[in-house]
């Protein structure tokens, strides 16, 4: 059974920054894409991040030169770093494992000071 689950999530002032971890169990995600979302109140769930097989990366315009997706192929883990955050970041963030439809519970992000 595959299964995610995001963490580091926090409070954190505008300006600041946190790393966003999602780990996979069940499957190797060395062959395969993951993706981050977001979804902010009142608001549909968006597009943040890819990290593809090869580790290059695609990001939202929203989030271009802040934020920086890694993975970790022997720690089956995905990351998302997010540099100079903006209360327009605070949201859920959610790991995407798009192979298998998969995604984690989700952790909480919120900029404010």
């Amino acid at each position: 059974q595959v299964q995610l689950v995001e963490s580091g999530g926090g409070l954190v002032q505008p300006g600041g920054s946190l790393r966003l971890s999602c780990s996979i169990s069940g499957i190797s995600i060395r062959d395969w894409h993951m993706a981050w979302y977001r979804q902010a109140p009142g608001k549909e769930r968006e597009f943040v991040a890819r990290v593809n097989a090869d580790g290059s990366t695609n990001y939202a315009d929203s989030v271009k030169g802040r934020f920086s997706g890694s993975r970790d192929n022997a720690k089956n883990t995905v990351y998302l770093q997010m540099n100079s955050l903006k209360p327009g970041d605070t949201a859920v963030y959610y790991c995407n494992f798009p192979k298998y439809m998969k995604w984690g519970r989700g952790t909480q992000v919120t900029v404010a000071s």
